[in-house]
């Protein structure tokens, strides 16, 4: 009988900490109940309020993601970042053949409107280059920028 208490006691608590968090971190209803229905597993969520955005930091699948919402709780997008053996293949057989002299200091895969995205940002001594795919196997510079050596 006991048992059956705590559990309910922490279920109650569980449950009211997750109605309130929104409102404690100053996030709208719209966006906490969008966040809620969209990533219904997700853990340690943390969130960061901007002038034209909510962003959502959390841990779905032993995975930190960030979800993207705008201020009327409609999702904007979801990042993850991902190492280069989970690129597709072409994606990361063009890396390894045509940017073979620069190592990867940033990598993340960006899902909005139903379709998938890559960002790499690659660098050399000199420079920084982003680039970004739509996942058809060739990469766009995004992003160049020359490094000031001293």
């Amino acid at each position: 009988m006991k048992k059956a208490i705590f559990a309910t006691a922490m279920i109650l608590t569980v449950g009211m900490a997750n109605a309130f968090a929104g409102k404690k971190d100053n996030v709208s209803t719209d966006v906490a109940t969008s966040f809620s229905k969209d990533f219904a597993n997700a853990k340690n969520v943390q969130w960061q309020k901007e002038a034209r955005f909510v962003k959502a930091t959390f841990t779905l699948d032993d995975q930190v993601m960030f979800a993207y919402y705008h201020n009327n709780g409609e999702l904007m997008g979801v990042v993850r970042n991902i190492l280069s053996d989970k690129l597709p293949i072409n994606l990361m057989t063009s890396l390894k053949k045509n940017y073979n002299n620069y190592w990867i200091s940033d990598l993340f895969e960006m899902a909005a409107d139903g379709q998938s995205s890559y960002y790499v940002t690659l660098e050399t001594t000199d420079e920084t280059i982003v680039l970004k795919s739509n996942g058809s196997g060739e990469w766009g510079t995004y992003k160049k920028t020359k490094k000031e050596n001293d």
